[in-house]
């Protein structure tokens, strides 16, 4: 099971112990600790995507691949303990998902334009002097 999966259940386990002696403040206090633990989790899923934008620029790869997509939607719906409904969540994801492919497409972008660059500096060879 993985360390997002192990901490969903931690957090529900955690919410249904709480939840009889938690007032609203103390319920804004676990909300700001699971974004706490949401932001360390979504950096660590952008360096992931930033490190696979770099492979792919290596192999010539492109940013969008459908079918890979697919498979994380049906991974993260067949692992949703709820009470979020499976549309909403895949409504996230499908942002995350945006996030993730520009974060990747940030990664090919400056070398591209960096080669172009590169080629404008040096001598054109159709340029007779």
């Amino acid at each position: 099971m993985g360390v997002a999966v192990r901490l969903i259940f931690a957090g529900v386990e955690l919410i249904a112990a709480l939840k009889a002696s938690m007032d609203i403040s103390g319920w804004r206090e676990k909300i700001d600790e699971l974004d706490r633990r949401l932001v360390e989790l979504l950096s660590q899923r952008a360096q992931a995507a930033h490190e696979i934008g770099k492979l792919k620029r290596d192999v010539g790869m492109p940013i969008y691949e459908p079918d890979r997509e697919r498979a994380v939607f049906d991974n993260v719906r067949g692992i949703n303990p709820g009470p979020l409904p499976d549309r909403d969540l895949l409504c996230i994801y499908e942002r995350i998902m945006d996030i993730m492919r520009q974060i990747q497409q940030e990664e090919i972008a400056p070398k591209a334009a960096a080669t172009d660059a590169a080629r404008d500096t040096e001598l054109d060879s159709e340029v007779n002097d």
